[in-house]
């Protein structure tokens, strides 16, 4: 009996026209979704995963051509249909959650209203039936008063509600193939599990199949039937999830799974690497697109493209020497690498940072004194916290926690409204105007984002020589700040003529270097890193973590490392602090944070990470999605309406006090610890 698919991709070879000519994108792609199947698509940025996507939409950008091969929807094909024809299939038969939910949903709409256009257009329902179904739409997606909800508009809500508003929208018309574009990478892990735990239950109970894209492994792991890997356009391999995991019989998925960041305690790692980088549109080369990158590449490969082969067990795969692979699974087999013992020296007993009491209050004045608006919030709230010389201190938490407002006022780029702050065993102002060069070379930051630091006008030699003009005390000559540049770009693994490149010329990976490359430009004591790796791919991420390994090493710098991947967290820092609506809830070294007990906001972030292994299952907490928000009036625990322990009154009426877990690790909770210790361990068993 021949297998019905949902959505095929036959051979499809997809071009760009740039610059007068033609630039092949996707080549010869092969890809089957059958029905209710939830079909992964990874691979690195630039390698065409949105574009083939878009594709399977049959949504082609003006310059794009279909050089050879069809995508079909149940049976018929998308690029035969008149452009007219496609309106009733994209949002009806074919519906997209996209990355940014922001960017999709109309500011000047009630997203109620953004709901029921959709139903009023497919489904043809009329206007008070469309309405009603919008509302009922958005209960199923888990949001609370859905009636008043869908009265407000996409700004006034927060950015979990807002992903949830394009799923209602994308699921309200039934459409038989559901496009997911890396829809919760920019989320917090609690509101990350609670949306790929909706999205599993709303694909199955509406019988639609899915393809899921994203860079996340963890995620792929927890939500997919099959994966297709995706590398230079072309498709490298296409596997059940299981086998991905347990048999990547190619090189590059194999490098991509060893990438993950897995923390070994007492031990200083580096992750192994991919080396290299993707080749451009115009640069790919002839024979096997990996072959570059690929450790075990032969003059074969280099010379001649493989074909797609099916293997016995009827997976697809593109390498001239999987049967090798497969036969001898050593042959790629990629370890963490231990550190040369000359760059694992031990963090000193030297404190390069203390700050105590900061707090930091927003909306005393300017728009809300305007709007007579006299509530305030509190982002940070009495925190202190030290880093000690050559270590890393981890912040983690939600959006919200007040975790970027610390760094901000540590950094001087918000002044502290209380709190005393010593570097290097000084006092320092909480006001930047009163801090002097060397304090403020002292102090550097790398913002999550590098494409916002970086200034587009200057190559990337005139962006380092100008930060070593300005934090350079004794002055250097022209020839002495040239020699620094080739310097710095060599200590973040570039090579020196990427001086003369602008930051459009530079892949993601290579502007966070560059980035960080500058914030080096001074040797400071303290680079804060705001989420550096959160929006990089696996194989990315892995090189920015090795590096700032490499360079806290190297240069005798410490961090401060803030992010919601508490998976890389976990990888570069010493000592982890927890924070919850502006305060500090849980306090550790790396091993005890990851172990209970546990604060009990700290054990829904930890037991919410995907598990990067297709058999076990995500042990999530479920936390009302919506944190409330952080006023200066409060009472009890900051965590208590969301808290699936609390004991009662206690909670919500006394602060809870500081409770010593021992070698310096504390939780701010009114359990005891050994009450936290049994209720933890009986109900979950988790690895760090």
């Amino acid at each position: 009996m021949e297998r019905t698919f949902t959505l095929e991709v036959d051979h499809l070879s997809l071009d760009y026209r740039l610059n007068s000519a033609w630039v092949n994108v996707l080549r010869d792609v092969v890809l089957t979704i059958a029905p209710g199947e939830i079909h992964g698509l990874v691979g690195e940025s630039g390698s065409g995963k949105s574009t083939l996507a878009l594709a399977m939409m049959g949504f082609l950008a003006s310059n794009a051509r279909v050089s050879s091969g069809n995508v079909r929807l149940g049976g018929e094909s998308l690029f035969a249909r008149p452009r007219e024809a496609m309106q009733q299939v994209w949002g009806g038969l074919v519906a997209l959650v996209p990355q940014d939910p922001l960017a999709s949903l109309n500011p000047s709409y009630k997203v109620g209203e953004q709901i029921a256009e959709g139903l009023r257009t497919h489904l043809r329902l009329a206007r008070k039936d469309a309405w009603k179904q919008a509302v009922e739409m958005l209960g199923r997606v888990r949001i609370d008063n859905p009636q008043v909800v869908a009265q407000k508009y996409p700004h006034q809500l927060s950015g979990g509600m807002q992903q949830r508003v394009t799923i209602a929208m994308a699921l309200s018309t039934r459409p038989r193939l559901l496009i997911l574009d890396e829809p919760t990478t920019a989320l917090d892990v609690t509101t990350e599990a609670v949306i790929l735990d909706l999205f599993r239950e709303l694909i199955r109970e509406e019988g639609a199949s899915a393809l899921y894209v994203s860079h996340n492994l963890g995620v792929i792991a927890q939500m997919c039937d099959r994966v297709t890997i995706l590398y230079a356009g072309e498709v490298m391999a296409t596997v059940p999830v299981r086998d991905l995991f347990r048999r990547p019989i190619h090189p590059y998925s194999t490098g991509l799974l060893a990438s993950l960041p897995r923390p070994l305690p007492g031990q200083e790692t580096r992750l192994p690497v991919i080396d290299g980088a993707a080749p451009s549109l115009d640069q790919r080369p002839t024979g096997c697109v990996f072959a570059p990158r690929c450790p075990i590449a032969l003059e074969r490969c280099h010379a001649e493209k493989p074909s797609l082969e099916t293997t016995d067990e009827g997976y697809a795969v593109k390498c001239h020497r999987w049967r090798e692979i497969d036969a001898a699974p050593n042959l790629l087999d990629l370890k963490p690498m231990e550190e040369p013992l000359a760059l694992a020296q031990a963090a000193s007993g030297e404190w390069v940072l203390e700050a105590r009491g900061v707090s930091k209050r927003y909306g005393q004045g300017g728009m809300w004194k305007r709007m007579r608006d006299t509530s305030t919030v509190q982002a940070v709230d009495d925190v202190s916290i030290r880093v000690r010389e050559r270590s890393t201190l981890g912040l983690v938490g939600e959006s919200g926690s007040g975790k970027t407002s610390l760094a901000r006022c540590i950094v001087g780029l918000e002044t502290a409204d209380t709190g005393e702050m010593e570097l290097l065993s000084l006092p320092i102002s909480n006001r930047l105007r009163e801090r002097g060069i060397e304090v403020r070379r002292n102090l550097q930051m790398v913002f999550q984002n590098p494409n916002d630091t970086l200034n587009p006008y200057r190559s990337v030699g005139d962006t380092l020589s100008r930060t070593l003009r300005l934090l350079n005390r004794n002055g250097l000559s022209e020839a002495d700040i040239q020699q620094s540049v080739i310097r710095l770009l060599e200590s973040v693994r570039l090579p020196a003529e990427y001086a003369s490149r602008f930051p459009a010329e530079l892949s993601g990976g290579e502007r966070q270097r560059v980035a960080i490359a500058r914030a080096f430009a001074g040797e400071p004591a303290l680079v804060l890193a705001d989420e550096p790796t959160s929006a990089l791919d696996v194989s990315v991420q892995a090189v920015i973590l090795n590096l700032l390994k490499d360079l806290r090493a190297e240069k005798g710098a410490s961090y401060i490392f803030i992010s919601h991947d508490l998976r890389a967290v976990s990888y570069l820092a010493d000592w982890l602090c927890v924070m919850y609506q502006g305060q500090v809830v849980e306090e550790g070294d790396s091993e005890q944070v990851f172990h209970p007990p546990w604060h009990p906001y700290t054990e829904a972030l930890i037991l919410a990470i995907p598990e990067v292994d297709p058999d076990k299952r995500t042990q999530t907490v479920h936390l009302p999605m919506d944190a409330p928000q952080a006023f200066s009036e409060r009472h009890g625990c900051r965590f208590a309406g969301r808290c699936p322990r609390k004991l009662g009154a206690i909670c919500e009426q006394e602060e809870p006090p500081w409770r010593d877990a021992g070698e310096g690790h504390r939780i701010r909770c009114h359990i005891p610890i050994d009450e936290l210790i049994q209720m933890q361990t009986a109900s979950v068993d988790v690895e760090a």
